[in-house]
């Protein structure tokens, strides 16, 4: 593991300009129709597998980047691009960390390349973690895991919702509860194999943004899977259950759960999605204020508009930074001693809201349209203060870690 840097190497620089080209060439044109469409991107999915964007092989090289910067770096050039049609074609990576964080190495890679298929035969994966009345709230989840000895199979039964790539992913990472006594430590991660029978699509959602991005409820009825699905494998999940009752009985240490697992390990790169936008929308604010002219002169040269384009300019850098830090550390297996991974989420979302807005004010009417994008991406930047960990939660974690106390 290499010191902290903030200058990308060679071969980062390579890839981030290639990713920034099929985002410029490929993404960016096609993004307002798909935003209208509201379907998956299927054409733009395949086009990024063919040329390796849209692999196991490609995301393991960034996620395995020791500066770990490989992934911050990716997202922020992808969802410069569009949001809705980068979280279609990054999607399948919470899954897939869903798997790495809770599987054993013969599960990920059993599992994890079925995700991507190949650029001849393109598919998705879907994590299922979000019931329609446990969001945030963890603890409410009611989706049951039994165990059938018998058969060594696990029957799954409720329903998840905001699911991406719900119903029509091919693999379906699903968080059960298998220990209601034990609360959200009493959860565990399951694969559900494609053609799986009992797992179908629930209601699609048509949503304020990412719309190209496909979000659906997923219903599982007597859905079994063959005991080798339980990420961990049993014998792991026996003795983290003993665990946590023993901890349980004398007020020890929690442990943390499969989807708190999963959605810690992603909350920086969900801030270099956000950074990603806010960028996008800083620099058409920047281009535009400097051709648009108003009372004989280009507006930026009014320091109402050019104190806004500064202040956007200062929050995404500092976003930018924070979601770097929190990447590093998390790569050098240094602890969020101060909730580091959620400060760079819930900086970089709230940047990306505020910046998306101030664009649209310096378009002024025609911000306000949809000919221009910054109208989209002020949609799509709103998804960032709620999916996985709210803006409450990520201050709720922050204030936990800072203060030691079970903060409500």
């Amino acid at each position: 593991m290499g010191d902290f840097t903030l200058d990308l190497n060679d071969d980062q620089r390579s890839v981030r300009a290639w990713i920034h080209g099929f985002a410029a060439d490929v993404m960016r044109p096609a993004a307002a129709e798909w935003d209208e469409r509201e379907e998956t991107p299927w054409p733009i999915i395949q086009e990024a597998a063919k040329i390796g964007l849209y692999s196991l092989d490609f995301y393991a090289q960034q996620f395995f980047d020791p500066t770990g910067l490989g992934i911050p770096m990716t997202m922020e050039e992808l969802f410069w691009g569009d949001a809705g049609i980068a979280l279609s074609i990054v999607g399948t990576g919470l899954a897939a960390v869903g798997v790495l964080a809770n599987g054993t190495e013969e599960q990920i890679g059993t599992w994890v390349p079925q995700m991507y298929g190949d650029a001849a035969d393109v598919k998705v994966a879907s994590f299922c973690s979000s019931e329609p009345d446990a969001g945030s709230d963890v603890g409410a989840m009611r989706t049951r895991a039994v165990y059938d000895g018998a058969k060594d199979e696990w029957v799954l039964n409720g329903t998840k919702t905001w699911a991406t790539n719900g119903g029509i992913a091919n693999i379906h990472v699903v968080v059960a509860v298998v220990d209601p006594e034990l609360g959200t430590r009493g959860h565990a991660s399951f694969i559900v194999p494609p053609g799986t029978p009992g797992l179908s699509q629930g209601q699609k959602f048509k949503k304020h943004g990412i719309r190209a991005s496909h979000t659906a409820e997923v219903v599982l009825a007597d859905v079994r899977v063959p005991g080798h699905c339980l990420l961990g494998g049993k014998d792991k999940l026996d003795e983290r259950l003993a665990r946590s009752r023993e901890r349980a009985a004398t007020g020890g240490e929690r442990v943390k759960n499969a989807a708190m697992a999963t959605f810690e390990a992603s909350r920086p790169a969900v801030g270099a999605m956000a950074v990603g936008t806010a960028r996008a929308a800083y620099e058409y604010a920047l281009e535009y204020a400097v051709g648009r002219e108003q009372f004989g002169r280009p507006i930026i040269d009014n320091q109402g508009v050019a104190f806004q384009l500064t202040d956007m300019r200062t929050q995404i850098d500092a976003a930018r930074l924070l979601v770097w830090r929190a990447s590093w550390m998390a790569t050098a297996g240094r602890p969020f001693t101060s909730a580091e991974g959620s400060m760079s989420k819930l900086f970089a979302s709230e940047t990306a809201k505020k910046v998306t807005a101030q664009a649209i004010q310096i378009l002024g009417g025609n911000g306000f349209t949809r000919e221009y994008p910054v109208e989209r991406m002020h949609r799509d930047s709103a998804i960032y203060t709620i999916f996985e960990g709210t803006s409450e939660i990520q201050r709720l974690v922050i204030a936990r870690t800072l203060s030691g106390l079970p903060i409500r």
